[in-house]
């Protein structure tokens, strides 16, 4: 008698494949990330774009914080701007831009830039420089008080001459000025002497000569005039 093979019963499926099964229809995908499936990367959502993970991007609300896209989502960290430099008189903002440009380094005096260790004169009577730290330092030149009531002031130079040589009023009036270093009769009775460069306290402020009067002598009077 033939033995014939018998029909046996097709297998249930293995427990842990109907396992795997039930977590993928269950799996949700948290809000504002992105997600990732067999053979798909990790997204990540900002500015209206999508991000794959390992990318970087600026958010468009703020320049300043940059974020990379990874598999847990955004992670973002805000830009610190660098101090711009001491001498920056010229600071430029862009929109694009977190932090502010200094576009030109040096001083700014009287309304005019000058370069760092520039040296520049802003008058006849002022040297100024440049400083590392964009500050200008000036030097004024202090002249003495010119010999004489009459100095001139010449285009180019800081300090007055006197054109006409030393000098000084011959009285408080201040209408005659006589010359410096000699005896003026500045009338028959009456003689003076100006200041000159080897008098003690030269210059320092006396600008009347020294006068003298003949005794017992009246100007209707002829006098002979002396030196």
């Amino acid at each position: 008698m033939a033995n014939f093979p018998r029909n046996e019963a097709a297998s249930p499926p293995a427990l842990p494949f109907l396992l795997l099964l039930l977590s993928l229809l269950s799996f949700s995908i948290p809000p504002g990330r992105g997600f990732s499936v067999a053979g798909q990367e990790r997204t990540c959502e900002a500015n209206g774009s999508v991000y794959y993970a390992g990318e970087w991007f600026f958010l468009d609300s703020d320049q300043c914080t940059q974020c990379e896209c990874t598999a847990e989502g955004s992670a973002c960290a805000r830009t610190e701007c660098t101090a711009l430099p001491a001498a920056c008189i010229h600071v430029s903002h862009y929109p694009t831009d977190c932090c502010p440009r200094c576009e030109r380094i040096g001083c700014e005096y009287r309304g005019e830039v000058h370069d760092l260790g520039q040296h520049f004169q802003p008058s006849e009577c002022e040297q100024c420089t440049c400083d590392s730290d964009g500050i200008a330092r000036c030097l004024v030149a202090d002249c003495a008080p010119p010999p004489c009531v009459n100095p001139v002031y010449h285009p180019g130079k800081c300090c007055p001459e006197c054109q006409d040589g030393p000098n000084c009023y011959a009285d408080a009036s201040r209408r005659r000025v006589i010359p410096a270093g000699e005896s003026v009769w500045v009338d028959s009775c009456t003689k003076c002497r100006c200041h000159d460069g080897q008098d003690a306290g030269y210059w320092e402020g006396n600008r009347l000569a020294t006068c003298a009067r003949v005794k017992n002598c009246s100007p209707e009077q002829p006098s002979v005039q002396q030196k």
